[in-house]
């Protein structure tokens, strides 16, 4: 397959690119896809109730309105870099719009293909840590609310499909394995 040629047909924070393809028998084919900068996830993670973790860290996670589902959904803080943002200072970023929450370290956590059939987005996946109050304003289209959850029942949520946000499920096993669990 050869690619004949690209156009935009919209531009925002990313672009709808349609492209034509020569196939191999000589026929023309199109197909768009979502041209992405790049996101991030964060698993932001609190110390048990007591303070001492005796009782299992927390997560905060966010209930959120999605317009593309037509409902509201529990994930976890994510959001999409700004062209040429390195990935660590959109995590910061992301994590303090739409928690209120800074964070004294950050683990990479890897990183993952969004919807590799539909766009190139990659998701860079952190988990949070040492979180102190430090907000910033959030982005005008979103309406949040902050809950904490025991990372156990969320990691139960997740294998179970109670929790169905795929980068959600992804960070929160990913940060579980990470710290053991």
């Amino acid at each position: 397959m050869n690619l004949e040629h690209s156009r935009i047909v919209w531009q925002g924070k990313w672009r709808l690119r349609v492209d034509s393809f020569r196939l191999a028998d000589g026929q023309l084919y199109e197909r768009g896809f979502i041209d992405h900068p790049g996101a991030v996830v964060v698993v932001p993670l609190l110390p048990g109730d007591d303070g001492d973790g005796a009782h299992g860290p927390q997560v905060l996670m966010l209930r959120q309105y999605r317009p593309a589902l037509e409902r509201t959904i529990l994930e976890l803080p994510a959001g999409t870099r700004e062209t040429g943002e390195p990935w660590l200072e959109c995590a910061q970023r992301e994590l303090r719009e739409e928690t209120g929450q800074r964070a004294a370290s950050f683990v990479p956590l890897g990183e993952v293909w969004a919807a590799p059939g539909l766009t190139n987005e990659r998701m860079a996946l952190f988990l949070a840590e040492g979180l102190s109050a430090d907000p910033l304003p959030m982005d005008m289209d979103e309406e949040i609310v902050v809950e904490a959850h025991p990372l156990a029942a969320v990691v139960a949520m997740a294998l179970d499909g109670r929790l169905d946000d795929a980068k959600s499920v992804v960070g929160i096993l990913r940060a579980a394995r990470h710290l053991g669990l």
